[in-house]
């Protein structure tokens, strides 16, 4: 049977019949078709279905992911600012962000209205990304075949500045989208604003609206013109290529630009426009080039800040903070000017100057040298120094307190060697350009003349011992030896610790720590810290008071300080102070305290000329820092007693000894013998027993 015939056999055997199943489809092979047809029919509604629902669910993804998502962190770098005690700005510490916070309000509408304008005119129209305007921008960009339209809302500047890199990826522009998306959802259209003006850079290190309007033109952002806020609108789009500093023509140019966008959205008019066009703009020069106000104050109260707050110097510099400190502006200002006008033009002389209020401990001027830009260094904290003869009041101090000597002690002024050590050592201290008496002076004449024979004298007198106590007592902390040099300030002190110590004799014997800082606060307006001085009574007011009179002996005839006494129209009190390479004065009224030293940084030699441009400098600030300040003499205490001596003899004046001098004492070291009296034989008197040395001195003359 071939394969055919077995066909048919299977088949029932009748080819008719197959035949008409071959033209007829079973009912069953039908169903099976219209099945899978409707199967097919319902994948593809189904697969309609869901992308139709795709976009609804990414749309609810989106909203779900915006309304749980949040925004990274953002730091805000502000500079903090530095404000005298009458609320100028003396300094702002930036850290290489010069910034400064401000609210929408305090920024001109001008400036608004022009940034609006040049960078975002559907500002409030668009939620954080502009689909109309990127249309726009990229119809233009295909247009010229190039990228000249900018599709970046002002949102999304705001988001990339804060939260990402300014690198050009479809990934950061889609992150960019996101976050100003959150940015709208988060804040407020004004808010957005406010957060955009504060944020953006104007050039030259300049953040925000309020730092570029101080930099550029010395105000503040809210009294901005239009001519000035369609300037500064139109540096953000290249800070260095429209910098009014390097590029002034370019800016102008831009400045064109803003307004003629501002015109056109209807900011301003055809007139305002013209107006704005032919103002005359007035920009301020570089600060490099303007100076700036006590930066080496500046400079102390930064160090100062961070250590009273715990915190790095850099965390100080840009964090927004308010140093509410001491400094008056204008005494500043008169010590620079003293400064300036009293040293050599060209020379390399330095000079250092800081000023206090022994009422309060308050630092009220510092210049730390003659050029800050030159060299930051501050001298006021040099404790490299010799303060030479300007020591020999804590010598006097302490001798007078220990009762050692009084203003009736003499001792003759001629060379001298002094035995020291158990007598294995000798000092051999001289005067200045060799100039003695050669004849007993008294201590008035000595402190006048800064007399060393009479110092050294002294010092051996009262002990070393005590004299470094004394200075512990005035706040001097210098490392200081139990030597007869020590009389002559030969261990180096700042200006600093010897106007801080000459502010007790000024106060009535009250130490005061120095205060620079009264209050920080932070960008909000909390503070952070709040100054408490510590005061205590270090001298008796006594003390301080024969102390001062005694020092007011430098301004009399034959007195160190003669040639500026015709300066000073006040009770002034002081003691000047030179070594081979140092010039100091140290000088106080009732109501102010500074130190003035002169000199050069590496030590050098200084001449006779340039040793005696301290006491100028002290007594032209003096007079000028005091100008409003009506002259008023120190007030005598209780326990001083006022007396008439005679200069030769020390004793009482009398008939019999014309000559008088008017003395104070510590009450019961007065002297109580008269001159002329019989017994006298007219010699001055002698506090206390002969020491071993004068002894051995008047056996070896004998």
């Amino acid at each position: 049977m071939d394969l055919h015939t077995k066909g048919n056999a299977a088949s029932g055997g009748d080819p008719a019949g197959h035949a008409d199943a071959a033209r007829r489809p079973d009912s069953s092979v039908c169903a099976e078709r219209a099945d899978g047809g409707r199967r097919r029919r319902g994948g593809w509604r189904l697969a309609l279905l869901l992308a139709g629902l795709l976009p609804l669910a990414a749309a609810a993804a989106l909203l779900l992911a915006l309304r749980l998502g949040s925004l990274p962190a953002a730091e805000m770098p502000q500079s903090t600012r530095i404000l005298g005690a009458d609320g100028s700005v003396l300094s702002s510490l930036q850290g290489g962000v010069n910034r400064r916070t401000v609210g929408l309000a305090d920024i001109s509408p001008w400036l608004v209205k022009a940034t609006l304008a040049v960078e975002d005119r559907r500002f409030y129209e668009h939620g954080g990304v502009d689909l109309r305007g990127l249309a726009r921008a990229a119809w233009v960009d295909a247009r010229h075949l190039s990228r000249e339209q900018g599709a970046s809302t002002l949102t999304q500047q705001l988001a990339r500045n804060l939260y990402l890199s300014h690198e050009r990826t479809w990934t950061r522009k889609l992150k960019e989208a996101w976050y100003a998306a959150l940015l709208e959802r988060e804040y407020s259209k004004d808010n957005i604003l406010e957060l955009y003006l504060n944020q953006i850079y104007y050039g030259n290190g300049a953040y925000g609206a309020e730092a570029a309007a101080q930099l550029y033109f010395g105000k503040p952002a809210a009294q901005l013109s239009l001519a000035e806020s369609a300037l500064l609108a139109g540096i953000p789009k290249g800070p260095r290529y429209y910098s009014p500093y390097t590029r002034l023509p370019q800016a102008r140019q831009r400045q064109r630009i803003v307004l003629q966008s501002m015109a056109e959205s209807g900011a301003i008019d055809a007139a305002q426009r013209r107006e704005a066009l032919a103002a005359p703009i007035v920009v301020r020069p570089p600060e490099g080039d303007r100076g700036q106000t006590a930066p080496y104050f500046a400079d102390y109260v930064r160090k100062l800040a961070a250590s009273k707050l715990g915190i790095e110097e850099r965390l100080v510099n840009e964090g927004g903070l308010q140093i509410y400190t001491t400094l008056d502006s204008r005494m500043q200002r008169a010590a620079e000017a003293a400064v300036e006008r009293q040293m050599p033009k060209g020379s390399q002389l330095q000079a250092a100057l800081v000023s206090i209020d022994p009422a309060t401990g308050q630092i009220k001027a510092m210049v730390g040298g003659r050029r800050y830009v030159d060299n930051p260094y501050n001298r006021v904290f040099a404790a490299t120094r010799q303060p030479g003869s300007s020591f020999k009041a804590v010598v006097y101090a302490a001798a007078l307190d220990s009762r050692a000597v009084t203003a009736a002690t003499s001792f003759r002024s001629e060379p001298t060697v002094f035995y020291y050590d158990d007598y294995r050592k000798v000092y051999r201290p001289s005067n200045y350009n060799d100039r003695y008496f050669g004849a007993d002076i008294g201590l008035r004449q000595a402190i006048g003349a800064s007399d060393n024979i009479f110092a050294v004298q002294t010092l051996m007198k009262a002990g070393p011992d005590t004299v470094i106590e004394m200075a512990r007592r005035l706040g001097i902390t210098a490392r200081m030896d139990a030597v007869p040099s020590l009389a002559l300030g030969t261990f180096p002190v700042s200006p600093f610790e010897m106007a801080s110590a000459y502010s007790v004799f000024a106060a009535g014997g009250v130490k005061r720590e120095p205060t620079a800082i009264l209050r920080i606060a932070d960008s909000a307006g909390r503070t952070l810290y709040e100054a408490q001085p510590k005061a205590e009574q270090a001298l008796s007011p006594a003390l301080s008071y024969v102390v001062t009179d005694l020092l007011g002996s430098v301004f009399e005839p034959g007195g160190t300080a003669r040639r500026v006494a015709h300066m000073l129209h006040r009770p002034t009190a002081g003691k000047s102070g030179t070594t081979s390479s140092d010039a100091w004065f140290v000088g106080y009224t009732p109501d102010l305290v500074t130190a003035v030293w002169v000199g050069y940084d590496k030590g050098k030699a200084i001449t006779s000329t340039e040793a005696h441009r301290a006491a100028p400098i002290f007594a032209e600030y003096t007079e000028a820092a005091l100008a409003d300040v009506p002259p008023h003499p120190f007030a005598m205490p209780d326990g001083v007693v006022a007396v008439d001596i005679d200069p030769a003899s020390g004793l009482l004046a009398s008939e019999a000894c014309p000559a008088r001098m008017r003395a104070v004492f510590l009450a019961g070291t007065e002297p109580t013998g008269v001159c002329g009296d019989t017994g006298d034989a007219g010699t001055r008197e002698q506090d206390g027993p002969r020491s071993l040395w004068s002894k051995l001195r008047g056996w070896w003359k004998s």
